[in-house]
């Protein structure tokens, strides 16, 4: 089955948002990441953005959530990071919900720590391990 495929990557994950603007401020001016989408459809009542670190193949999209489904998730996202201390320490100071402390079970698993988005979504922040 699979030769028949022609899958070529993950382009991308969706987190629910009940705020677009303010998903958007935090991804874009807290997070760093750039915007690739920003549309809206369905006559004007729907919204579709896309944000990416910087040369990221994959990007995160910010939709609402479908009826029914929840208005905000473990996401499961990992974001990687060259720098975890600088980086838990600015998001904290930025007053972004961050766990208290950077979690260190040791090799091989790397240093993380998790955070919410405004609308209550989370995602890890890891340093990879040196190869």
């Amino acid at each position: 089955m699979s030769s028949k495929l022609h899958i070529t990557e993950v382009g991308r994950v969706v987190i629910p948002t009940t705020d677009p603007d303010r998903s958007l401020q935090f991804y874009v001016d807290t997070l760093g990441f750039e915007k690739r989408v920003d549309e809206t459809f369905a006559a004007g009542q729907m919204r579709w953005i896309e944000v990416a670190p910087k040369g990221a193949p994959t990007a995160i999209a910010l939709a609402p959530p479908m009826e029914g489904n929840p208005t905000s998730v473990d996401s499961g996202i990992i974001i990687s990071t060259d720098d975890i201390e600088a980086d838990h320490a600015a998001l904290k100071e930025a007053g972004v919900d961050v766990d208290p402390e950077i979690a260190r079970w040791g090799p091989p698993v790397p240093p993380m720590f998790r955070l919410r988005d405004p609308n209550g979504n989370a995602l890890s922040i890891v340093e990879p391990l040196p190869a």
